[in-house]
């Protein structure tokens, strides 16, 4: 029984270690799998620490206005994690992406959390205990699982829309939309869904232009959204169109995505949009492909929660939280809020169960 972990957390990003921090503190010594640095990983989203470090400002997580950011992140980063980090400049907007999931990791090790960088390949949850087996590090068996894999944007696979990623190419404009590098300046978003007007509709509060590339010639959006689109003096429709191309400077930061080049799905005819950023608003995919199916998904493929306002799953002892489970709001914050949620769920468990 000394080997069987009490709780298993999957996934390394804000809801991730926001499960270890109130596990480790509620003395469950979870164990962390944070995720394997490999290409793979990196091409599809899933690199450890989630999508916020692959962002750069982070201007709408509560506590870490700008100021003396620097002088924090100097003494509160060890020298043996700096190396995941950007240049530590003067923090002009907020902190950086990195930075704070770099604080989140920090503050879960602090409480106890043990950490292995590796990804958690298969389940086997058809018994008690639970049983993980991971890529290198071989199988695991725990009493609690908190499934905090995160979802992947959904991205064109164009080579140069890799090369923009955040350098003027991303996949939340609540996240980046009112950064500097987009205020009153013409924007790209690439869809035509009710989340395609959302984003190009909040981006419209910032931007000097929206252009709503469709591949069809009507929006797919409910007839609510629609007319909030077409009501928006600043957004224009671009109809009958694909992204062609993503123009402008990849290697100075400062410049990144200067235009898009679209094709008309019909003519082939090229246009060149200018433009400062492209959104792409054409879905998410739930992290759950490793789960085999062994836990229940919503039809969107996002796993359910069978308990309202909790975070219980379809299995026993098995918990969610974060993107793998929320397809609506998809921010670091509520995502850490249901990271809470999670561990306190696994806590209370665990003890009906009398294991801890």
């Amino acid at each position: 029984m000394s080997n069987i972990e009490n709780c298993v957390i999957i996934g390394s990003g804000p809801a991730g270690w926001s499960a270890a921090i109130y596990a480790a503190r509620a003395n469950l010594r979870p164990l962390l799998f944070e995720g394997a640095m490999t290409e793979e990983n990196r091409v599809n989203g899933r690199y450890p620490m989630g999508q916020l470090a692959q962002t750069t400002e982070v201007e709408n997580y509560a506590g870490f206005p700008s100021g003396k950011l620097k002088e924090f992140l100097d003494s509160a980063i060890g020298d043996d994690r700096k190396y995941m980090l950007p240049p530590i400049e003067e923090h002009a907007h907020a902190v950086t992406g990195p930075e704070l999931m770099e604080l989140m990791r920090r503050q879960a090790t602090n409480f106890g959390t043990r950490v292995i960088t590796d990804d958690v390949v298969s389940v086997d949850f058809s018994g008690k205990p639970l049983k993980l087996n991971t890529g290198e590090n071989g199988t695991f068996e725990t009493h609690t699982v908190i499934l905090a894999t995160g979802a992947s944007a959904n991205y064109l696979g164009l080579p140069s829309e890799e090369k923009f990623k955040n350098k003027g190419v991303s996949a939340c404009a609540v996240c980046d939309g009112a950064l500097p590098r987009f205020r009153n300046k013409p924007l790209v978003v690439v869809g035509g869904g009710d989340s395609a007007v959302e984003e190009a509709t909040y981006l419209s509060k910032y931007a000097s232009k929206v252009y709503l590339i469709l591949r069809r010639g009507e929006m797919r959006a409910s007839k609510i959204m629609q007319d909030r689109a077409l009501g928006n003096p600043k957004i224009e429709l671009v109809k009958f169109s694909v992204v062609d191309e993503v123009l402008g400077n990849a290697e100075d930061m400062r410049v990144g995505v200067t235009a898009v080049r679209t094709k008309h799905v019909e003519t082939g005819a090229t246009t060149e949009l200018e433009a400062a950023g492209m959104f792409l608003a054409i879905g998410h995919t739930p992290n759950t492909k490793f789960l085999g199916g062994q836990v229940e998904n919503r039809e969107n493929g996002y796993v359910k929660w069978t308990i309202p306002a909790r975070t219980h799953t379809s299995v026993e002892g098995v918990f969610a939280a974060g993107d793998v489970a929320d397809d609506y709001y998809r921010q670091a914050i509520t995502s850490a809020g249901t990271g809470c949620m999670a561990a306190l769920d696994a806590e209370r468990y665990l003890a009906s169960a009398g294991v801890h």
